[in-house]
């Protein structure tokens, strides 16, 4: 059996709030990086960084040991994937970090097992900050055999990588993600809430934080989305439109096991309601604005 090396080259499909930091320290760690996005002005600051910027996916995976996805959703992964069919190699290793989830995941390991790519289920946990500082956590689902050559990839874009099963047929990584993601979904909807109900009452929110202060029911993910609303800074770490979409694969993954999920489903209405009040764009926890017919105060 022909030894398995680590990547030397690996092409980063999207490029967008999580791509581009991926891509970044892709290129520090001393990787040759290719990257593609749909939009490439989008891409162009990454060859600031040593990245190549390509024109199109085939030019991007064309002789790469890894091909990184990184896009909105399983349907557009694939249609690139797709786009890049012609320069992929058999034995190419595919890791798949979009959150796809369950139904999605099926024509992606279709595709995989047609153009003989060594698929990685491998949705990654974070945003934006640790995208970019190469914090994210991995979870990894795929042949044990070419683990050895992804190592260097997943090395620079987390701090921790879990493999969860050796077949992306599995779904494994996509359904641990998909508990994660409900569980960070739910706290995010909690968090905008709270902070609506302390304006709506007349409630300093400095009391709430004392009161939580060091127990059981504080949180430093609390703490830093419910500032994020105070002082106004909405910058997207993680797109309120994006996170609708995990909103509803969760709710989709719950139907197929028969599980009701009423909080994942009035979040979802929630991100809807603040997408129409023109908030898609910004941070997820604009999810804020959902508590209000009118204007928020």
């Amino acid at each position: 059996m022909t030894e398995q090396l680590p990547a030397t080259s690996v092409a980063v499909l999207g490029t967008g709030i999580m791509g581009s930091g991926m891509a970044r320290n892709l290129a520090r760690s001393g990787l040759e990086v290719r990257a593609w996005n749909r939009t490439r002005s989008k891409a162009e600051p990454l060859a600031a960084d040593g990245v190549r910027v390509t024109d199109t996916p085939a030019e991007a995976v064309e002789g790469a040991d890894v091909v990184l996805t990184m896009l909105y959703d399983g349907a557009v992964a694939l249609e690139t994937m797709r786009r890049a069919a012609s320069a992929l190699r058999p034995g190419t290793v595919w890791a798949q970090a979009t959150t796809a989830g369950l139904e999605a995941l099926e024509p992606i390991v279709a595709f995989a097992r047609e153009k003989e790519l060594a698929l990685i289920d491998s949705p990654v946990l974070g945003t934006k900050q640790p995208a970019e500082s190469g914090q994210l956590l991995v979870l990894a689902a795929g042949p044990a055999s070419v683990r050895p050559v992804v190592w260097p990839v997943f090395d620079a874009i987390g701090s921790r990588t879990v493999w969860v099963g050796d077949s992306a047929e599995s779904a494994a990584a996509t359904r641990l993600k998909l508990v994660l993601n409900s569980w960070v979904l739910n706290i995010t909807h909690a968090t905008a809430e709270a902070v609506a109900l302390a304006k709506g009452l007349g409630v300093d929110w400095q009391g709430f934080l004392d009161g939580v202060a060091g127990g059981p029911l504080d949180s430093g993910y609390m703490r830093a989305k419910s500032a994020q609303v105070l002082r106004g800074d909405l910058e997207p770490s993680f797109a309120t439109k994006t996170a609708a979409k995990d909103a509803r694969l969760i709710v989709e993954a719950g139907e197929r096991a028969g599980v009701r999920l009423d909080l994942a489903a009035a979040g979802s209405e929630r991100f809807h309601r603040a997408m129409a009040a023109g908030h898609g764009d910004e941070d997820m926890v604009a999810s804020y604005f959902a508590s209000f017919d009118g204007e928020a105060p």
